[in-house]
């Protein structure tokens, strides 16, 4: 490694060694750490032990699949994730399964073109160098808190993941289903209007706060967006 600090750590989930070597290389050029699991079921245990900027992961892997491991991934973090598979005709069905992937990419693939869709991908959910996601917005992660303009945002612990996983990246499109995943760790049986019921709670909250209610977006027939 070279004496500069890195601009993100990747954990690559790849059970294939020589293609994960070379994935690291092109990181490394590029300027990221990474560290390289090939056991999926592994993969959780190395995620929470080093809390990377973005996870590249297999989909067909020994032990455990990619599948899961994504799914599992959503219920405790908004981490970056980029499924990699080896068949062009599972995107479409992957997309259909709504797993919170943010990206997906074919193999055999392009090196630097892994390294562009793990750039594009961490542009997408980085907030500002201020830590604002929008506008007098700030979100404290560690004290379950936050604020416009200073001005404290009465939240309840589901409103306040629902506002931190759609303010952790902007722009992208979060079904019902996916929310769902997110907000509640324990599996229950939550409809659509609970999760709808969430949204119309936190946009007044924003509102009344001196943010802006459209910052939480309505997609029709998809879910919702943040975008401020």
């Amino acid at each position: 490694m070279s004496s500069a600090s890195p601009i993100g750590h990747v954990l690559i989930v790849e059970d294939e060694p020589r293609l994960a070597a070379v994935l690291g290389e092109y990181l490394h050029a590029a300027g990221y750490s990474h560290d390289w699991i090939a056991d999926g079921a592994q993969a959780l245990g190395a995620f929470r032990a080093q809390q990377p900027d973005l996870v590249l992961l297999d989909l067909m892997l020994p032990n455990r699949g990619g599948l899961d491991i994504c799914r599992d991934l959503r219920k405790e973090s908004a981490v970056p994730v980029i499924m990699v598979t080896a068949r062009v005709e599972e995107i479409d069905r992957l997309l259909g399964l709504e797993i919170g992937a943010d990206d997906y990419i074919c193999k055999p693939f392009s090196p630097r073109e892994v390294v562009a869709r793990v750039q594009a991908v961490l542009r997408r959910h980085r907030h500002d160098p201020h830590g604002a996601p929008a506008p007098g917005l700030l979100i404290d992660e560690d004290a379950c808190r936050a604020s416009v303009d200073g001005r404290a945002l009465d939240l309840t612990q589901v409103e306040f993941r629902l506002l931190r996983t759609l303010a952790a990246a902007p722009g992208r499109v979060y079904s019902r289903e996916q929310l769902m995943g997110r907000l509640y760790a324990d599996h229950r049986i939550v409809t659509d209007r609970t999760v709808d019921s969430h949204v119309n709670n936190l946009r007044r909250k924003l509102a009344d706060a001196g943010g802006g209610e459209d910052w939480v977006r309505s997609v029709y027939g998809a879910g919702y967006r943040f975008e401020p």
